[in-house]
């Protein structure tokens, strides 16, 4: 399932996916691997038609911090659940790339932070 909504400024409708069980699975597989990693970097990340490659695996850069939370998210477990508004933003992005190469996608609590495209690979 999809909704459209309003923006919050009343411009252009937004599309996206309500739960993990509505997106790709190459989408929901690189979402599993993000909460695994929980805080970290995934590297030279190929995007094939808006589609994360994960076969074979990217380069994954764990950081583990000292008297912290360094274990699998609780969600990991869970077979569906709300996307945050981060890994809306990441999948609009893959959206929009459609093919490219995504240097570092930056984690932290699970959740996607930022990301370098390497504009040379095809980057929109």
């Amino acid at each position: 399932m999809v909704v459209s909504a309003a923006a919050p400024d009343g411009g252009r409708k937004q599309t996206r996916p309500l739960s993990k069980q509505h997106v790709s699975s190459c989408r929901a597989r690189l979402l599993e691997l993000m909460q695994v990693l929980n805080f970290g970097r995934i590297e030279k990340l190929p995007v094939r038609a808006g589609e994360p490659v994960l076969d074979p695996l990217p380069t994954i850069v764990r950081e583990v911090k000292f008297g912290g939370q360094n274990g699998v998210r609780d969600e990991w477990a869970l077979g569906d659940f709300a996307l945050k508004a981060p890994v809306v933003e990441l999948f609009e992005e893959l959206d929009r790339l459609r093919d490219g190469l995504i240097d570092v996608l930056t984690v932290k609590h699970g959740l996607p932070f930022n990301m370098h495209v390497n504009l040379e690979a095809g980057a929109r």
